[in-house]
């Protein structure tokens, strides 16, 4: 039978990726280079809108985006010297075709094609509402919530009716828009998901992350700013700020897991700051050991750090396939219990008799931090000690992360000297709140929080509507929850 990834459920699934262009002919052929370089962020579908000048065209499919995207008679059907794309991994609205983006909809004033990363916390209510006044909703995604307050907005112009809709959702999104007078790029007033600009010759770009622009060789130009609106066309760049001001609350799980690790994310390097994060979790908690063993690949940096910090040798004591994908073919249970071992493996001659320290990025339901301990001991190990290059995961993301349940989340069920016990390792450290913060250069303040930091603290930084809980997880009795 056809079965997820044994590690796919114990690790806090990427969000999305979006990608645009405009002013390059052949756009879409620069979007599918660009979402290869996301395709991190989202590996469920894909998808690419264009606009000719006359007409869009669209290809949206199931799957990553070099089987969608590698033929170039997909790319000859999207003509055109504007595109968006998106990559998805379903957060909000579950998976599934129709729920592929960009979604594309004709509304008065023509075509108008929407992708986003990010997901709204009341996107339930404003569903509900819409549908009594008599909206046809044609996917589950929350996406689609933002096109029909457009197309019901009162106001004149694409962008004044995208503002009027914008300003009655809550929650995070980073979104590009194509309509027939131009491209618009836009990201909600506390930043929570990222989203950048570049150039390439003339043409302007907006990628969720700086990498996507590295790969088609264009220049890193800015940050698109939290509460800003751009709009791209033949007349130029226009920048404004429709939304009421409000102090930026950046995802600092980019920095732990989620950006690619030669990305820059909010002016500083990923792979500079996952360092960081190492060498403070070697001060924090330091430990007796022969070796810094990374779970890889997202413990790598961290590990390095730790290493370099602690003058514990680094090596690669866990060696990963490349090659399992997302899916594999597990005929039988018993097959289904090694299947741990298709993705990694322990490097036994460097293993056996030595003390080991393994590094990962996180804990969630702590099933692959069991296997991946176990797999140390039975190669030998005479000590595994795990540290974590976060703080411990005890609450649910509502801002495009697809975390479990919170009654599913080990951290938020057990102290952390019972996860040492559940996973049997010799001692078991995360990385403070604080020490987090000083890996980014920040000291973190408590009472308004420079970053979106709730899947730690539960500090959520927007209310939750259709969870009936407001910001810091205080209940609204008024609304209805999930």
């Amino acid at each position: 039978m056809l079965t997820t990834n044994p590690f796919d459920d114990d690790k806090l699934r990427e969000e999305c990726g979006v990608f645009g262009l405009w002013g390059a002919a052949n756009a879409a052929s620069f979007v599918a280079l660009g979402l290869h370089a996301l395709q991190h962020r989202g590996q469920e579908a894909a998808g690419i809108t264009s606009f000719d000048g006359g007409q869009f065209h669209s290809h949206r499919a199931l799957g990553q985006v070099a089987g969608n995207f590698g033929d170039d008679d997909v790319i000859s059907k999207l003509p055109g010297g504007s595109a968006i794309g998106h990559v998805r991994y379903s957060t909000a609205g579950g998976a599934g075709i129709r729920n592929a983006q960009p979604l594309f909809a004709e509304l008065n004033d023509g075509g108008f094609a929407l992708a986003q990363n990010g997901n709204l916390s009341n996107a339930m209510k404003l569903r509900r509402t819409l549908s009594r006044r008599g909206s046809i909703f044609q996917s589950t995604s929350d996406t689609e919530v933002i096109i029909h307050l457009v197309a019901t907005s009162h106001e004149t112009t694409s962008v004044d009716r995208l503002v009027d809709a914008l300003k009655q959702v809550e929650g995070a999104y980073s979104l590009l828009v194509l309509t027939e007078q131009g491209l618009i790029a836009c990201r909600d007033p506390l930043g929570i998901r990222p989203l950048v600009m570049g150039k390439l010759g003339e043409a302007t770009i907006f990628a969720s992350e700086t990498v996507a622009l590295d790969v088609i060789g264009a220049s890193y130009v800015r940050d698109v700013e939290p509460g800003e609106m751009l709009v791209v066309n033949a007349s130029g760049l226009r920048s404004f700020r429709p939304f009421e001001a409000a102090n930026p609350r950046p995802c600092i799980f980019e920095h732990v897991y989620f950006s690619r690790p030669d990305s820059i994310v909010d002016g500083t390097s990923v792979y500079q700051v996952r360092k960081n994060i190492g060498a403070e979790l070697a001060i924090e908690s330091p430990v007796e050991a022969d070796l810094v063993v990374p779970v890889p690949d997202s413990g790598v940096p961290a590990a390095l750090g730790f290493s370099n910090q602690s003058n514990i040798p680094f090596e690669l004591g866990i060696i990963r396939s490349h090659y399992i994908g997302r899916t594999f073919i597990q005929p039988n249970q018993e097959v289904r219990n090694l299947g741990v071992k298709l993705k990694h493996n322990a490097n036994r001659s460097l293993i056996d008799g030595k003390r080991v320290v393994l590094i990962d990025d996180s804990i969630v339901r702590g099933t692959t931090s069991l296997k991946i301990v176990q797999m140390m001991r039975d190669a030998g190990a005479r000590e595994v000690h795990m540290r974590i290059a976060s703080p411990p995961t005890t609450h649910s993301c509502f801002y495009g992360v697809d975390t479990p349940e919170r009654a599913k989340l080990l951290a938020a069920q057990m102290s952390v000297e019972q996860m040492r016990d559940y996973i049997n390792a010799d001692s078991l450290a995360f990385i403070s709140i604080e020490g987090l913060y000083r890996a980014l250069g920040d000291a973190r303040n408590s009472n308004d929080p420079q970053r979106c930091d709730a899947c730690f603290t539960g500090d959520y930084p927007t209310t939750l509507t259709d969870q009936g809980q407001g910001p810091a997880g205080r209940g609204l009795s008024l609304v209805a929850s999930r």
